[in-house]
């Protein structure tokens, strides 16, 4: 018996007292609550993120603007979604109408918010909701400035999915993009920013 054959078996058994005419959508999946964000989360999210080379900087939210100052020093042209929270908007800031590829290339920086931050991988996951820009806005750029609130950290993948729209498109971003493809030396940069700086409020 071929290994296709023994898994396709496999699968029918599984699926033996299921009735024809179901579909996915006849069944209720029951969808956990996320864990309240803790302090412990937010330290871990911290450190987990710094570890995978991004730069993590805590403030208060008194403290953002002057941090956001600070991330995006040297920056002339910082791209913004149309919809980021006004009082996030800096010097420089250049609003995406949506801008094509070649624009995109010429920003030094994107800012955006998150979704939400998952303290055991480290990960930011957008889902391109207000203040989150499309998906294009936040990979072509070569710095992503990205402010996400202490309140918005999960502690765990499950917690994420938990909380997330599976309807919305996403996008999960573990540090800056990073490949090892080549002799396996690694690259930054080379599908999407180079510089991943993270603003973690609260």
């Amino acid at each position: 018996m071929s290994a296709r054959a023994e898994i396709l078996g496999r699968v029918r058994a599984a699926l033996r007292d299921v009735p024809a005419d179901e579909s996915p959508a006849d069944v209720a999946v029951d969808r956990p609550a996320p864990a309240r964000t803790t302090a412990a989360h937010v330290a871990l999210f911290a450190e987990r993120v710094a570890d995978y080379r991004a730069e993590v900087v805590r403030c208060t939210p008194a403290e953002l603007g002057a941090r956001l100052a600070e991330a995006l020093g040297g920056a002339e042209r910082v791209l913004v979604p149309a919809d980021l929270p006004a009082e996030l908007w800096p010097a420089g800031a250049v609003p995406d109408e949506p801008l094509g590829t070649a624009e995109l290339d010429t920003v030094d920086a994107v800012l955006t918010t998150a979704a939400l931050g998952i303290a055991e991988t480290g990960t930011i996951v957008l889902d391109h909701t207000a203040g989150q820009g499309r998906r294009a806005a936040t990979l072509v750029p070569d710095r992503h400035v990205c402010v996400v609130r202490a309140d918005q950290v999960v502690s765990d993948v499950a917690g994420a999915v938990a909380a997330l729209d599976p309807t919305r498109p996403q996008t999960w971003i573990s540090g800056p993009s990073a490949t090892s493809d080549i002799e396996l030396d690694r690259v930054e940069g080379v599908h999407g920013p180079r510089t991943l700086q993270v603003l973690l409020v609260g």
